[in-house]
This record gives structure tokens, sequence and C-alpha cells, in this order.
């Protein structure tokens, strides 16, 4: 077993971009990386990478002191108990990006391991997700060795798990949430007579300004908001039309069904297991 190694069992969309992030930066090689998948084909783009590519998640736990959980909520329990015989609580550890499947569920099926809960987003690919992670107290060793891994694909917050439904709507739909806004916004600017794919463009690095006016200033929204409104001006009647056709609402009212949802489903899986 190579201590660098990761397995990431069942590379769906996000276990590919995941992959893809990971081999993005230098402190994974691609011979490092194990992606499972019952159907291999749609993985040949990793494998002409370098990447490890196998059906047998026995085989590349094996091999991998990181295993990557991406499964399906259904089937994570018959690969929990496929890899269980090949698992060592004293080298393994178990990193889960399932929505709506807690540590305790994890370890009720392979016993006493250092269990993280990662919540991160598909911009994991292009090393600028945020990734939501709560440890388990077995894992409390390795919380700076995780952080490492998940800070070179992007930002990361330690969350307390009982926020974790929170943060997989806010996180990780957020990314689909956003991704139509910059839709609504190229939509409006075809409609002002910008072409298609220059309206794409100035809405893609428009978001992405704001976003970075943020993250370095530190600052609220509002404050940024209050640098380009003038009296009278257009900024203000924009916002103020869009406000009125429930733009913040329906933000939020969208949020809350999303998480709504996650709790549904959680407990829909519990009764089913019970």
């Amino acid at each position: 077993m190579n201590d660098n190694n990761v397995a990431i069992l069942g590379a769906g969309n996000l276990g590919i971009a995941i992959a893809e992030g990971l081999i993005s930066n230098s402190q994974f090689k691609p011979e490092n990386i194990f992606v499972t998948r019952r159907n291999t084909k749609s993985l040949q783009p990793l494998k002409d990478k370098g990447l490890q590519v196998t059906s047998n998640n026995g085989l590349a736990v094996k091999q991998c002191r990181w295993i990557m959980l991406c499964v399906q909520p259904a089937h994570l329990e018959n690969v929990l108990n496929d890899i269980k015989p090949h698992l060592d609580p004293e080298k393994h550890v178990l990193l889960s990006v399932i929505t709506g499947v807690t540590i305790d569920k994890i370890s009720q099926v392979v016993g006493d391991f250092p269990i993280v809960r990662s919540m991160p987003n598909t911009a994991i690919a292009v090393q600028e997700s945020m990734t939501c992670l709560s440890f388990n107290e077995k894992a409390a060793a390795v919380e700076d060795e995780v952080l490492a891994i998940f800070n070179c694909l992007g930002e990361t917050l330690v969350i307390e798990e009982e926020l974790m439904a929170g943060a997989t709507a806010l996180c990780s739909s957020g990314i689909a949430f956003n991704m139509r806004f910059i839709r609504a916004a190229t939509q409006g600017g075809i409609q002002l007579g910008i072409d298609a794919e220059d309206a794409q463009k100035i809405a893609v690095q428009v978001s992405k300004g704001a976003s970075s006016l943020l993250a370095i200033h530190k600052s609220h929204p509002e404050q940024e908001i209050d640098r380009v409104t003038t009296p009278e001006g257009c900024t203000i009647a924009g916002l103020n039309e869009m406000e009125h056709q429930g733009l913040s609402s329906a933000v939020i009212k969208g949020l809350v069904s999303s998480y709504e949802r996650i709790l549904v489903l959680k407990e829909q899986r519990e009764n089913e297991a019970n």
C-alpha cells in the first residue's frame, strides 16, 4: 500500500471530477489514483491519462490508504460489505461524499474506522470546490492530512456533522443554482442584443469577479453593491425590479426546498434500513 494512493469507489460525475482535480495538482500522480465503476467504459479518458481503472473495489482498496466513497446511497451498504474484508482501521481512512449518509451509518457496517464526511462540488475538477468536512473522533488524527488533500482542490471548511444537510444545499446544489443565474444573465444579454457566446463570457467573468471581490475584500455583498449603485441609476433600477420579482426570496426558498428534500431522503433511507 502507498500512503499517497487514493481509491475513488463509484466514479460517477462527482468521482470523476475529484479524480480530475487530484491529478491537476502536483501532490498526486495519475498512478496514485484508483477509480472504480461496475462498467469502466466511461472511465477510458481517465485511463488514457494514466489513472488506475478497475471494476474491482477490493483490488483498489488493497492498494490505497485513502478510500473515497462516491457510490449512490442505495449501493453503499453493499459496497462497504464488499470491501470490509480488505479494510484495516490502522491503515485506511474512509472519506464519504455521499449525500445524507451519516458517519454513524458507515461505522455501523465497517466498525471503528477513521471516517470523514465531505461535501465538495463539481468545481473540484478545476480546483475551485468549496468542500465542507466533518470528522469522527478517530479521524481527528488525520485532519491536517485530509485538509491538505481538499485544500489542493479549492477551499475547505470544517463543520459539525449536523450542519451537513444545509451545507449540501448551499455548497453542492449551490453550483447548479449559480449556473442557472449565469444562464439567466446570458439569456438577458442576448435579449439586449449581445451575441450568445459573448453574453456568456461576460456573465461568467462578472460572476467570477463578484466572488473574487468578496473573497479578497472579505466584505459584505451589500458593501460591494453600494459601490456600483447611484441615485436614480440603472443598477438600482435593475436591482429593485429583480427584488420586486422575488429574486432573493426565490433563492432562499430554493435552498430551503433542497435542504428539506435532503432530510426526506435521509429519513427514507433510515426507514428502509430498519
